[in-house]
């Protein structure tokens, strides 16, 4: 078969991920790589692909079948018009825009031009995501009552000496890091109506937060409570549990979430289960029969470079739409505005 041609906008961290999954997958193939700064045109001669400075230029060039937008987060929106206006599919790098407002512009010229936008939450393309979900929607666990998680871990001082913009308001760890649990939670859980949050940034003194304790309601009645911060040394988050991105150490006797229900509870991502034997003996007296749940382990960026493809030949439906995208910020933004007033914000439009 041809493989389908993707071009990756934006050569930093996360867009040299995407090109090197498209590099080496079986269905699609790096066109170009797009990116003004001097190391791009580097990468892309090593790459043996053609390197354009804008996304202009790559139009007016080898027009590509597909294209990823992995640049700074105030450029998603501008380029994702410009990109639906040429005509091109797009994978759209979280978050979908910078503010809930510029979200909906976005969604609205998705929506009435039918265009192609997969928003690039690649934990939507984990395979242990999808075997939790399958474990909540069998009933397995009861009716669900509450979630439990955590994203704590520790940024070292250079990662702010490096980028001092990291030490400002429009970053810190609600908005850079949340906005990625916020789908993994919705996923397991349906959709959030209400958060509250207490944010400190007792320990570093940035303007930013560097650690958030935050509550949330979901719209099916489940609880959950969430630990974040990015100066806490220790392993429970995705990357230091998941095992899925090798960048990090990882450790298998760590999760960093729980999802508990009326007949049991399932710990993420070992995937044990504790469940009740029989109904009638449903209580904290009675002990679990204990298991893990089978699932594999696999690139969530590689499996979603492959379902862009499928994405761009039309073969399937964007998995994370442009409107999954925006309810991620809308909650992302509530928990931010809950912290800031100390209020319950509830989340609009859930």
């Amino acid at each position: 078969m041809n493989k389908t041609r993707i071009a990756v906008v934006g050569a930093g961290y996360i867009g040299q991920a995407h090109i090197a999954v498209a590099q080496h997958s079986a269905s699609v193939t790096l066109s170009a790589i797009v990116d003004p700064a001097p190391a791009a045109i580097a990468l892309a001669a090593r790459c043996g692909v053609p390197h354009y400075k804008s996304i202009e230029d790559l139009l007016a060039g080898d027009r590509p079948d597909g294209v990823v937008l992995a640049t700074p987060n105030p450029l998603h929106v501008e380029q994702a018009l410009q990109c639906m206006d040429a005509g091109l599919p797009i994978l759209l790098e979280k978050p979908i825009a910078t503010s809930v407002s510029e979200a909906q512009r976005l969604v609205a010229a998705v929506e009435a031009r039918g265009a192609r936008v997969l928003i690039g939450h690649h934990r939507a393309h984990s395979p242990i995501m999808a075997s939790a979900r399958e474990v909540v929607e069998s009933g397995k666990l009861g009716k669900l009552v509450a979630v439990m998680g955590s994203a704590t871990f520790l940024k070292p001082d250079h990662y702010f000496s490096d980028a001092p913009w990291r030490r400002e308001p429009g970053a810190g760890p609600i908005l850079v890091n949340m906005i990625h649990e916020v789908h993994n939670l919705r996923m397991l859980c349906g959709a959030v109506v209400a958060v509250q949050a207490f944010a400190s940034h007792a320990t570093r003194g940035f303007a930013v937060e560097d650690t958030v304790a935050i509550n949330l309601r979901f719209a099916s009645g489940v609880l959950g409570s969430f630990m974040l911060s990015d100066t806490a040394a220790c392993a429970r988050s995705w990357e230091q549990t998941s095992q899925e991105n090798k960048a990090y150490p990882s450790y298998d006797d760590e999760d960093c979430y729980v999802v508990t229900g009326t007949h049991g509870s399932l710990s993420i991502p070992t995937m044990r289960i504790k469940r009740y034997a029989r109904e009638q003996d449903r209580s904290w007296w009675k002990e679990f029969e204990q298991g893990v749940v089978a699932m594999v382990r696999d690139d969530p960026i590689k499996r979603q470079m492959a379902h862009f493809g499928a994405v761009v030949r039309g073969e399937a439906l964007p998995l994370v739409g442009a409107r999954d995208g925006l309810e991620n910020l809308r909650v992302t933004e509530a928990i931010a505005q809950a912290a800031h007033s100390g209020a319950t914000v509830t989340v609009a439009g859930a």
